[in-house]
Formats: structure tokens, C-alpha cells, sequence
């Protein structure tokens, strides 16, 4: 009986193919939009989780932090490498990577591209997880002088080098010239989308003299040893750089440390109220869709009244009647779902592509927004459906 009705409502929806198109509209926006969405939600926290994870469970960010001043924003005074070599003394730190950055040109073999220039020292491999897949990292006695000596990332390596071995070639950085002396392996797509592979490391007094012109260090990444608590690490951190900046007791900090994995945390946190609430707004198409339902149905109970009068004279029952408009309805809404959930996997499938995020589909999600659309059916086609039921047979056969 069931099938049979399903078979009825298909072909009341074929015979008016456009109109049953447009009505699905809705419903079919409303469920790729929100499985779109919470996919790519999904994807950016994963990345951001990798990210993060990628620079191990203990490194601390220190930085200086930006107040508002009469003029905008202003960063507090900079740290020098003398606080670096103070943080590296501390029993917590097993090690210590500052770092400072210049955006320069660099070319080499008649090619060039833009590209930031990260002056560190040789725990920057460490600290920030890295590992090279050619050539070696700086010296101590490289760090010291300044060497004009750097290691470049795999976006560089192809812009530059294409996919010969760029370790003992020369590079022009800026002004600069420095012999490459290692290739780090490849990253990807960081946090925030960025390449991460887009990078060229020089010793840290290089850049500092050579293209900033001053000792300054904008930010200091600390690994804390095996065991050690952030907490501790945090607090002991603190400790040290209050003294070495005078701060006395009862003002505030004019630098930052900030846990990695708490920074991971938040920025999950963040996605997922921002994911939730473009889905809420997505989800409201949904009624829309469910809207337009209720019209034509209402439209089709009209235009077939006859034909309704017809089958309650030869004996159909009301509740019959009723079945067949609620089907109809609950048929439009699950084609338009399954339209809507292969959309939407498309659209997060070839977004997750171009923000080099992961795809991250979710079986609940999918079965989520597919019961709401039949379940918005049921709901916006009950009423037509029983207006059908309630007709009055002699009326109905005289409906022209």
C-alpha cells in the first residue's frame, strides 16, 4: 500500500517537473548549506589541531603586548637577545628559539618571488618541530656572526630551484647573498591557511643588521623540558621577565606568554560558535523551503479537487486521501535532501580543497540534515493534506 502511494506521488511530481524543481529549491539550499558549512567548520578545527599539535605539547609563545595608545596601536618594548639568553637558563626550557622577520625579493638563477625571511637560531628546528630533508642547520659560531648562510622551505625551493638540490647554491636575499645550505620538508597549509613552506631561515644577527638595522626580537618560542607543566613554565617565565623589565609589583604584564595548546583550544572554540551560528542562518532556509512545501501543495490541493472528489465517491478513505498529499510532500522534501546533502559534500569537498584544509565530513551531520528535511515534510505538508482529506465529495465533483 505504502509503495504504491510513494509510486502515486512520484508521478504527481513528474507531471509538473518545473514547479517540483523550484519547490525543492529551498529544501535543497537549506541542507547543502548546512552540511557545507559544518564540514568546513570541522576541517579548520582539525587543521588547527594539527597545526598546533605539529609544534609539539610544551612550547610557550612569549611576546610583547600591544597596548592602545593616543596614537592606535603600539607594541611594548621588544625584547633583546639578552633576555633570550636569560630564558634559555631557566631549569624549565630544554629550548629557545627568537625569532625576527623581514618580507624581501629573493632570486637566484635569473627567477625571483617574494617571500618573508625568519631570522632565528638553530633551535627554531626544534622547537617548532621541523625536520630538514636536505643540508644541515646553522652552527653555534654561525648564529653568533651573523653568517650570510639560510635554509629555505619547499615553496621557495620550486620557485627558485625548481626540483634540483638547492643546498651549496647561492640565493639573493634583498641585498643579501647567502649560500642555501638546507631544504626543510615540507609542511603545508598552517593554522590560518597560510603556507608554511613559504619561508627562507637566516641566522637571526643576519637579519637583525643586515635588513632591520636593529637588536631588537619580536617573539621568543619556548619548548619546555619533558614533564614540566605550561603552568610552571608560564609561571616561571613570568617570573624572570617581570624582573628583567622592571615591573613592579601590582602592574601588569607589558608582554604576553600564551600556551600553545590553549591557543589551539580557543581558536576551536571560536570556529565552533562561528561554524554553529552560519549553520543556524543556513538552517533557515531550510523553512524556507519547507514554506514553499505548504504553497504548492495547497496549490495542487485546489488544482485537484476533482480528481479528489472522484476517489472519495468510488470509496477512498479520508485518511487515504490524507496519506497520498502527506507522501507527495514528505517525497518532494527527501529528493530535494538528497540533492541538498550531495551538494553540500561537493561544496565543502572543493572548499577543504582550495583552503588546503582537511575533509571532514560527518556521518551524524549528513543523517541530521536529511531527517530535518523529511521531518519538514511531514510538518508543512500535513496541512494541505488534511485539507484534501476533509473535502466534501459532492462539492469536490463540482469543482470545475
Amino acid at each position: 500500500m505504502i509503495w504504491e502511494t510513494v509510486r502515486l506521488a512520484l508521478l504527481a511530481l513528474r507531471r509538473n517537473k518545473l514547479r517540483s524543481g523550484l519547490t525543492m529549491l529551498g529544501i535543497v539550499i537549506g541542507v547543502a548549506a548546512v552540511i557545507a558549512m559544518v564540514t568546513v567548520g570541522q576541517g579548520s578545527s582539525r587543521s588547527v589541531s594539527a597545526s598546533v599539535a605539529s609544534l609539539g605539547s610544551s612550547v610557550l609563545s612569549v611576546r610583547p603586548d600591544r597596548n592602545l595608545g593616543p596614537g592606535g596601536a603600539q607594541v611594548s618594548r621588544l625584547f633583546k637577545m639578552r633576555d633570550v639568553e636569560a630564558l634559555a637558563g631557566l631549569s624549565v626550557v630544554a629550548n629557545i628559539s627568537p625569532s625576527v622577520s623581514s618580507t624581501q625579493t629573493v632570486v637566484a638563477g635569473g627567477r625571483n618571488l617574494s617571500t618573508s625571511i625568519t631570522g632565528t637560531t638553530s633551535g627554531y628546528l626544534q622547537v617548532g618541530n621541523w625536520s630538514l630533508r636536505v643540508g644541515r642547520a646553522f652552527t653555534s659560531a654561525e648564529d653568533r656572526s651573523g653568517t650570510a648562510v639560510c635554509i629555505i622551505g619547499e615553496t621557495v625551493r620550486r620557485g627558485l630551484f625548481g626540483n634540483s638540490d638547492p643546498t651549496g647554491q647561492q640565493m639573493r636575499a634583498g641585498n643579501v647573498t647567502c649560500e642555501v645550505i638546507g631544504l626543510l620538508q615540507a609542511k603545508g597549509a598552517g593554522t590560518f591557511g597560510q603556507d608554511q613552506d613559504d619561508v627562507v631561515l637566516m641566522p637571526i644577527r643576519t637579519v637583525q643588521r643586515r635588513f632591520l638595522g636593529t637588536d631588537n626580537v619580536n617573539s621568543i618560542s619556548v619548548a619546555l623540558k619533558a614533564g614540566v607543566s605550561s603552568a610552571r613554565g608560564i609561571r616561571e617565565i613570568q617570573t624572570l621577565m617581570r624582573e628583567r623589565r622592571r615591573i613592579a609589583v601590582g602592574e601588569e604584564d607589558d608582554f604576553s606568554v600564551m600556551d600553545m595548546s590553549q591557543l589551539a583550544s580557543i581558536l576551536t572554540g571560536i570556529n565552533s560558535v562561528l561554524t554553529g551560528m552560519l549553520s543556524s542562518v543556513a538552517a533557515v532556509s531550510l523553512l524556507v523551503g519547507g514554506i514553499g512545501i505548504m504553497n504548492i501543495m495547497l496549490v495542487s490541493v485546489t488544482e485537484r479537487t476533482r480528481e479528489i472528489g472522484i476517489r472519495l465517491a468510488v470509496g477512498a478513505e479520508g485518511r487515504q486521501v490524507l496519506t497520498q498529499f502527506l507522501v507527495e510532500a514528505v517525497v518532494l522534501s527527501l529528493v530535494g535532501g538528497i540533492i541538498g546533502v550531495a551538494v553540500g559534500l561537493a561544496l565543502a569537498f572543493g572548499a577543504s580543497f582550495f583552503m588546503a584544509i582537511p575533509f571532514a565530513p560527518q556521518l551524524y551531520v549528513v543523517l541530521l540534515a536529511f531527517g530535518f528535511s523529511a521531518l519538514i515534510g511531514v510538518i508543512f505538508g500535513y496541512f494541505p493534506a488534511r485539507k484534501a482529506a476533509a473535502l466534501d465529495p459532492i462539492v469536490a465533483l463540482r469543482h470545475e
